[in-house]
């Protein structure tokens, strides 16, 4: 259950409130909010005075249901906007892993000739195997904050775990949480404390009220900036790497509040499948894109056969327009 406190409940009231009905305390549009399990069904008696309006949640999705509101959430990416009623899809890239200066600085430039404004790279790499590349780490999230003052581009990179997420949250602009790492409560809560706005990957064998109520983790800790991202599946399906599933797609749009941002990459596997993929994504109305793009796809430390050389970013990016302009989306 979700309630709003009346204006002019002392904030010592709102705290035994909070106490009383074991509930989160958040300040969200101007109100004091307080969440409680979904299993709770009624204001108690004890407290319905304060109570100005209250919302009851058929399953732990609840700040994040349409039901408590109706409107997309907007969210600040940098300079720009996504979600409510923007209009906006963004086109994120960059490669997978920051490998060196050279190689970042390639995906910099690429991004500002296309008017592009944020770039995605990974420095600690949450990696299958223990002997491929783990990342630049620390230093990489250096190299991206000096592209950022160089350039004047968004950073977005992932955190692999909660051992390094405040490194995380002081280099970069926008926090990623890994598919692998979706369930790891140190790094939501620690996300929940920061106003910086957090993407929150699907796990590949998650269902969407995992996914979903993952980020009520962060909602209910109290930074409303949140994003949710589709990166495929893991199905009975051998012959790509996992299948994306836009049915999901379809039902976080038609119920949840937050802003919707898709990665054919990591669904496809593989550099061929991406365009197709990303069309598919864009005519669907979501409000971005995650694409890898390496300078030399080939000899990439990470992740390699489905990155875009920069060429191929660029004809997406051509493609993708015409498709966002047909269902009045601008892409950005």
């Amino acid at each position: 259950m979700i309630l709003h406190i009346k204006n002019g409940v002392n904030r010592e009231r709102i705290e035994a409130i909070s106490k009383e009905l074991n509930a989160f305390h958040i300040h969200y549009q101007g109100k004091e909010v307080l969440i409680t399990a979904s299993n709770v069904k009624e204001v108690p008696d004890s407290v319905a005075n304060d109570v100005e309006s209250y919302w009851v949640a058929d399953s732990d999705i609840q700040l994040a249901s349409k039901k408590y509101q109706q409107e997309k959430r907007e969210i600040q990416l940098g300079n720009i906007l996504i979600g409510g009623s923007t209009k906006n899809t963004v086109l994120i890239g960059g490669p997978c892993s920051v490998e060196s200066e050279e190689q970042i600085r390639q995906s910099s430039e690429l991004l500002k000739s296309l008017k592009l404004s944020v770039l995605r790279g990974g420095c600690y790499k949450p990696r299958t195997s223990p002997y491929s590349f783990q990342g630049m780490g620390k230093d990489g999230l250096k190299l991206l904050a000096k592209m950022r003052e160089e350039y004047g581009l968004t950073v977005i990179t992932e955190a692999r775990d909660a051992t390094h997420i405040d490194d995380i949250i002081e280099y970069s602009d926008i926090i990623q949480v890994g598919a692998k790492a979706m369930y790891d409560q140190g790094i939501l809560r620690a996300c929940a404390k920061t106003t910086k706005p957090v993407l929150i990957k699907r796990g590949f064998g998650t269902t969407l009220q995992e996914f979903v109520q993952a980020s009520e983790f962060v909602l209910a800790g109290g930074n409303p900036n949140v994003v949710l991202c589709e990166r495929g599946i893991r199905t009975f399906e051998t012959k790509t790497r996992f299948t994306l599933d836009l049915c999901g797609v379809a039902w976080l749009q038609e119920y949840t509040n937050l802003p919707i941002i898709l990665d054919p990459s990591h669904a496809i596997g593989h550099a061929y499948g991406v365009l197709p993929l990303a069309r598919a994504c864009v005519a669907m109305g979501v409000d971005g894109l995650l694409i890898e793009a390496h300078p030399n796809p080939k000899v990439a430390k990470s992740d390699a056969s489905q990155q875009l050389n920069h060429q191929e970013f660029v004809n997406l990016k051509q493609e993708l327009e015409t498709v966002a302009k047909a269902v009045g989306y601008n892409l950005i």
